[in-house]
């Protein structure tokens, strides 16, 4: 009964998971998946001699990792909560909160961040390779075997690579785009001297939560390495968040600013 699970097995196993329409099951002896509600495959079962081959043989014929639409609706309630991305996450929150149609109402939202779609997709399949590897971890512990593991992949990296950074105006510009050349998001800085000054750091909320800020600090950064300059950047008091970006970035901070707003002229006076 003991079989190898390779790539090409694992990749079978998860396109029949999902499918509801047959009774599925692994011939462990060919590695091979078989509809048991196929007519032809029955009669075949029929006319084989070997003892092995019966029907009714559970020894051979191993049922496939339960999965079902209550499996598929928590891996995608997981994935939403999980998203840094609050515009994304919001909308596919209301659409798994629909009375029906969710699964639908899901694949509608996703689709328009196609960012987040393939991390979407991505995070899908780790997920039910978890499944299968529990599986079939199961099953080597009733041979007796040791357990075979299995390493998480990091999505939001898969997710950079569909961005293109280029060049803005200005020698210490550069703007984010998607595949789609779509404006994701940019950053902009001046030099006085030999310090450069980070103008303007933004990300479409589309795309936040992706590392794609990140992303731009760091480019923008390695410029400056090259020629050497001190960076500095103002940062609003609401993102706090943003700080561990700087800090990895060995970043320190060397002033505070307040502010006395005098609402009356509309204007105010910085200390």
């Amino acid at each position: 009964m003991r079989f190898e699970l390779d790539k090409l097995l694992i990749d079978e196993i998860l396109f029949f998971m999902e499918n509801q329409d047959g009774d599925f099951r692994l011939d462990t002896q060919k590695g091979q998946i078989v509809d048991f509600n196929n007519i032809d495959f029955k009669h075949q079962l029929e006319d084989e001699p070997d003892e092995e081959s019966d029907f009714e043989n559970d020894d051979r014929y191993i049922s496939l990792p339960e999965w079902g639409s209550q499996d598929g609706y928590r891996m995608m309630e997981h994935f939403a909560a999980g998203l840094k991305s609050p515009v994304a996450r919001h909308e596919l929150s209301l659409a798994l909160n629909n009375n029906k149609g969710v699964f639908r109402a899901f694949k509608n939202v996703i689709v328009q961040y196609p960012e987040i779609e393939k991390m979407w997709f991505k995070y899908k399949e780790n997920e039910m390779k978890n499944e299968v590897i529990a599986w079939y971890n199961s099953l080597r512990e009733t041979w007796g075997l040791e357990p075979v593991g299995s390493e998480p992949e990091d999505t939001s990296s898969l997710v950079l690579e569909d961005f293109v950074l280029r060049e803005g105006e200005s020698d210490f510009s550069f703007i984010a785009e998607t595949s789609d050349k779509e404006y994701a998001g940019a950053i902009n800085a001046s030099l006085n001297d030999s310090i450069l000054k980070i103008n303007n750091l933004e990300v479409n909320p589309e795309y936040r939560g992706l590392g794609l800020g990140k992303t731009l600090l760091a480019k923008l950064l390695e410029k400056a390495d090259e020629k050497k300059l001190t960076v500095t950047i103002d940062l609003p008091s609401q993102s706090d968040f943003f700080s561990r970006s700087l800090h990895l970035e060995e970043f320190k901070p060397c002033m505070r600013r307040f502010i006395r707003e005098k609402t009356e002229e509309n204007w105010q006076l910085l200390h």
